[in-house]
């Protein structure tokens, strides 16, 4: 039983070294160590805090941005919907124009044709005229030639005027 209990005289020097150990650092060391210790926990909670407060901050951004794109894409469709209008717009536009322009052509081509119809008469009257000229030169030449001549050659003249009115 030796062996469990110790000797009261290394059980004495023991708790007297024990003790002075205590109050050696009862006097230089529990102070800093328990203000240490104070400062560290400080700081724990103070990391934590931030980290609560950056949690909410992030939540706070993660609602605006998600605003932000809602509001983009509003825009973007706003934008969309206007580029549409404006392209539509543009379209009949165009199309009234080529109408304009389609009347325009139309109209310049019925008046050209008109104009040719009527140079095309105007030629055909002139050839007329110019017919007539001939026949009636041929006939003051045929006057001068003899009376019975001209009176045969009026009357062959009416028989082939009379044939050509028939055909």
């Amino acid at each position: 039983m030796e062996l469990l209990m110790p000797a009261l005289g290394y059980f004495v020097w023991t708790l007297v070294a024990f003790l002075i150990v205590f109050f050696i650092l009862k006097k230089f060391a529990w102070k800093p160590i328990l203000s240490t210790l104070s400062e560290r926990e400080k700081n724990i909670a103070d990391s934590i805090a931030a980290a609560e407060k950056v949690k909410v901050e992030m939540a706070q951004m993660k609602s605006e941005n998600e605003a932000l794109m809602v509001k983009a894409r509003e825009e973007r469709s706003q934008m969309l919907k206007e580029a549409k209008e404006l392209k539509d717009k543009i379209v009949n536009e165009a199309k009234e124009q080529a109408k304009v322009e389609a009347g325009k052509i139309m109209s310049d081509a019925q008046a050209s044709i008109e104009q040719q119809k009527n140079a095309a008469l105007t030629d055909v009257k002139n050839s007329i005229g110019n017919m007539v000229i001939e026949v009636t030169e041929k006939v003051i030449r045929r006057e001068l030639a003899s009376k019975s001549e001209q009176e045969n050659y009026i009357r062959t003249l009416a028989n082939d005027l009379g044939t050509i009115g028939k055909n």
